[in-house]
């Protein structure tokens, strides 16, 4: 199977908080009295997501002598426009969700990404009831059946999943399906959805779908893979430019040291990322950028 690396890519609220990030907080014995805000898309479910990202909050509230709040959003868009607004001033975004971030913001940038987020990939699903078999070539038979994407603005469950099909198929989704775009709103949704038969096919990223079987709340009978895409680059933190300026020289560098030697399980878990995280920038992003403008996903 073809693989799209980072270089080798054709390619390829809860109501905000205020938006001061200088605010005294009560934060952790000892610390400056600011707060540093974060927030991640919600591609999963939000409460749960919440809860999991407490000891991370925790964490780096203790390391980095600020107090640090994790601040839930309702969808993909809400991050975007928090970041923009510095309501928040640390995101894990999707790889869409972070060019559309940094374009938003001159100067934002990437420092840290999951260990495998330089080849993800996401599963076509389908449901037993659609016939469908796992297949190494893209399943053309997907024409005939009922589908959905996650969020418009997902990575793994829109912007290359719509690339992928454009590429074996040369038509547009709403020209293959022969109907207007569906979107879940999640990956989890999604995962739901073809399993109770709601859709008869849908895509959703690998890590979402792992861990949904591990954890009981997925069928893999009822929600069968059918088809890996090849890989592509993805989930990322991306920081506001004003770090510095506002929690004091070097913190920048101080935060991306700190997320890179994570290695406690429970704060990996709140992204998903039990490999560990590496140092990225916004090169690396590039090309998934020029696909984002090609498929008119960004302005």
């Amino acid at each position: 199977m073809r693989s799209l690396s980072i270089t080798g890519l054709a390619l390829v609220a809860l109501a905000f908080l205020p938006a001061c990030s200088d605010d005294v907080g009560a934060g952790p014995e000892g610390s400056t009295g600011k707060v540093l805000r974060i927030t991640g898309i919600p591609n999963e479910n939000t409460t749960e997501l919440a809860e999991r990202m407490r000891p991370l909050e925790a964490h780096l509230s203790k390391t980095l002598d600020v107090s640090v709040q994790y601040v839930p959003m309702t969808d993909y868009p809400a991050s975007v426009e928090a970041f923009k607004n510095g309501d928040v001033q640390l995101a894990w975004f999707g790889g869409l969700t972070g060019v559309q971030a940094r374009r938003a913001v001159p100067g934002a940038r990437v420092i840290a990404m999951g260990a495998v987020d330089g080849n993800y990939k996401s599963y076509f699903v389908a449901n037993p009831a659609a016939g469908l078999q796992r297949s190494d070539t893209f399943p053309m038979e997907l024409a005939t059946q009922k589908f959905t994407f996650g969020s418009a603005s997902s990575t793994s469950g829109r912007m290359m999943p719509q690339y992928f099909i454009q590429e074996n198929t040369g038509k547009t989704p709403a020209q293959f399906f022969g109907s207007e775009m569906n979107f879940s709103g999640g990956h989890d949704k999604t995962a739901k959805l073809v399993e109770a038969g709601t859709f008869d096919a849908g895509v959703l990223d690998y890590k979402t779908y792992g861990r949904m079987v591990k954890e009981g709340n997925l069928d893999p009978e009822q929600c069968r893979i059918i088809w890996e895409t090849p890989g592509y680059v993805d989930y990322n933190f991306t920081v506001r430019p004003d770090l510095d300026a506002t929690y004091g020289a070097g913190f920048t560098e101080r935060l991306q040291k700190e997320l890179i030697a994570m290695r406690d399980p429970q704060l990996l878990d709140a992204i998903n990322r039990p490999e560990g995280l590496i140092s990225a920038g916004n090169p690396e992003f590039e090309l998934l950028e020029k696909l984002a403008l090609e498929l008119q996903l960004v302005r």
